[in-house]
């Protein structure tokens, strides 16, 4: 009787530790993987929406654009401006230029600012 109780012990500590080990190895990777992606998300995500502030404060700051009527977006580094109200010529290229000017963006699309 002794004996079965040290073999069936003995098997019962075996099953855990390797249970235990499959279970740490698969629980570990896939947040892992999983949280890293999250991070690449959350990384690109404030990116954009750090550029797209700046580009709205630099577009508000300066003088002979109308900064209050165009609307900025940026999806992945690339900035689209956008307004309801007609600029000039002048205004839209300065708007894209100043775009271009802030860290992080990888293009600008104006094909939104109505111009004169």
């Amino acid at each position: 009787m002794k004996k079965f109780a040290i073999a069936a012990a003995t098997a019962t500590a075996l099953t855990l530790t390797m249970a235990n080990a499959a279970f740490a190895a698969q629980s570990t990777q896939a947040p892992m993987t999983l949280a890293a992606g999250e991070v690449t998300k959350a990384k690109e995500a404030t990116s954009d929406t750090w550029i797209t502030t700046k580009v709205k404060a630099d577009l508000m700051t300066e003088k002979g654009v109308p900064g209050s009527d165009i609307k900025v977006e940026t999806n992945k580094g690339v900035v689209s401006l956008s307004s309801d109200v007609a600029i000039t010529d002048a205004q839209k290229d300065m708007a894209v230029a100043i775009a271009k000017k802030i860290k992080g963006v990888q293009a600008v699309s104006a094909d939104g600012l109505k111009s004169e």
